[in-house]
């Protein structure tokens, strides 16, 4: 079956071309070296890499041209930085430049605005973090990313937090087959079923169609437990009159029910 033409940017996806590890290898001293026509082949031949990056955000609204342009700019951000002395795989090191590229632009861009104050602290500390990852070997905790800072743990994670990319609760957690799993299926209160909430929006919609005093009584009698005896005494009625107005409200909620 024939694959359609998809154009991003201009450019035909299907066209793209797929360069070799070892290709790289020739081309680093060259790109490094200031060759023109080395780093235009070099970045062509790694858009592929941006665009399986995009995968990951398939579930924004967000114009897939904008991001793929963001994710251009990170990828040749990783050439730029790219250590050829480490034994590390350029891929292993673009992938996540070419990633908080793209999560830096939609927070920036994001209709949830933050303070500035509390993204220049978010930022700084990213920043850090990344900085003692390399020099640990290891993620640093809240308290040593503060410390560098001269600021509160609080204030670190609260600026953090702010930041952190809103996600759907219909967005699948793994796999793409009928039975994946969302974000909503996994936060859901399993006590609470969808009979359980539809009969309460309909017990609320059917106590506010009832008198004041109708209402008052059920709320007495059964939100909070109190006999018709001790409903009589709070109201001034007697039990009589308690037990009356109690049946006619249930009826007149079963018949609104």
């Amino acid at each position: 079956m024939a694959i359609g033409k998809v154009e991003i940017c201009g450019v035909d996806t299907s066209a793209l071309p797929v360069i070799s590890n070892e290709r790289m290898r020739e081309l680093f001293p060259l790109v490094h070296g200031g060759n023109a026509a080395a780093r235009e082949e070099f970045i062509r031949g790694n858009l592929r890499l941006v665009l399986s990056v995009l995968q990951r955000f398939h579930h924004r609204t967000e114009n897939v041209d904008d991001l793929f342009q963001v994710g251009c700019i990170g990828l040749i951000k990783a050439l730029d930085n790219f250590d050829v002395t480490q034994n590390v795989r350029f891929s292993t090191y673009a992938v996540p430049m070419i990633i908080g590229e793209i999560r830096r632009y939609l927070r920036d861009n994001n209709a949830i605005r933050v303070s500035r104050s509390l993204r220049d602290i978010a930022y700084k500390a990213l920043a850090v973090r990344d900085r003692l990852q390399s020099e640990l070997g290891r993620e640093p905790s809240v308290a040593e990313i503060s410390k560098q800072l001269e600021l509160d743990e609080e204030d670190v994670t609260l600026a953090l937090e702010a930041i952190q990319d809103p996600v759907s609760l219909c967005e699948p957690i793994g796999g793409d087959n009928a039975d994946t799993l969302t974000i909503g299926d996994q936060v859901r209160d399993e006590s609470i079923t969808q009979e359980g909430w539809l009969q309460h929006i309909a017990i609320s919609e059917a106590m506010r169609r009832l008198s004041e005093r109708e209402r008052r009584i059920l709320s007495l009698r059964f939100f909070q437990g109190r006999t018709q005896m001790e409903v009589a005494g709070e109201i001034g009625i007697s039990q009589a009159q308690v037990s009356r107005l109690e049946k006619a409200a249930l009826a007149h909620m079963k018949k609104l029910i």
